[in-house]
């Protein structure tokens, strides 16, 4: 049970559940109804298994820091061991690219990519700062434009700018992060804005990515993209950035990541509103 435990831990479902959920959404936009249930099913599962695996693969590589910032987690706290782990993402991987191929060679190709961003990432960016940032937000919008190409919709444009407000929501979310994480960091020699820069700053340019996702969200329904309706959800979203992101800037250690949380959850559940209202015709 432990062990079952451990795994569940290191792939966050949360955060797996979430990259398939976007992984619909971006069918859905791309085809305005649902897609097959061979497209759904595969699209969801693919992109939640490459996520797990890629988020295992992050406790791997992150012992160290994670002995400090999160010795709960299950490597640091013996749960489970890390070749148990390796082998873990590794499974999940190729169960993840096997479905992917289900959809086409060009759902392959973009989980290929995927996969490699993930693991170059953990191997050998994570400690970079910004770029390490860059490449998570790229893999977080990608998961929308990946549900556009199971079904040969692409650059479909509402696929485009979900999958930028992920990106942007994600980018805002890392930088934060990492100002939360500072000591860790500081043990594995990372690069972050907040140990360039200092933590304020960090989170201030944290906040200014934030403030550019709450204009993005008012665009579509300016230009005509969607129904009025549906800014409600996006309201429920931008209140709850700002209220956070009031906080955070207020914050002085680590109650910082609980607002982090609130700002990932309210984007999750937008997601899931606008999903639930087109599929209702609402």
């Amino acid at each position: 049970m432990n062990l079952l435990k451990g795994s569940l831990t290191l792939i966050r479902p949360d955060l797996s559940i979430a990259a398939g959920i976007c992984v619909v959404t971006g069918q859905l936009l791309a085809l305005g109804t649902m897609s097959t249930p061979v497209q759904a099913l595969s699209g969801f599962f693919s992109v939640a298994l490459i996520s797990g695996a890629i988020l295992a693969l992050n406790d791997c590589f992150d012992v160290a820091s994670d002995t400090i910032n999160a010795p709960h987690r299950p490597i640091p706290s013996g749960i489970i061991s890390k070749n148990a782990a390796f082998i873990l993402s590794f499974v999940l991987m190729f169960c993840g690219l096997a479905l992917s191929a289900l959809t086409g060679l060009l759902s392959l190709g973009a989980g290929v990519v995927l996969a490699v961003v993930g693991t170059l990432y953990n191997w050998k960016f994570k400690k970079t700062g910004l770029p390490g940032n860059l490449m998570v937000s790229f893999s977080v919008g990608m998961t929308f434009v990946y549900g556009g190409i199971t079904v040969g919709l692409p650059l479909e444009k509402t696929v485009l700018f979900f999958g930028l407000l992920a990106a942007m929501l994600d980018l805002g979310e890392e930088i934060a992060a990492d100002a939360m994480d500072m000591q860790g960091d500081k043990e594995i020699n990372s690069n972050s804005l907040a140990i360039k820069f200092g933590r304020v700053t960090a989170l201030r340019i944290s906040s200014f990515i934030f403030g550019f996702v709450i204009i993005l969200t008012i665009i579509p329904f300016v230009v005509g993209w969607f129904e009025p309706q549906y800014f409600i959800p996006f309201v429920f979203m931008d209140a709850i950035i700002i209220y956070s992101v009031v906080n955070l800037l207020k914050s002085n250690g680590d109650e910082g990541r609980g607002y982090i949380k609130w700002i990932y959850r309210s984007s999750t559940a937008t997601i899931l509103a606008f999903l639930v209202m087109r599929l209702i015709g609402v």
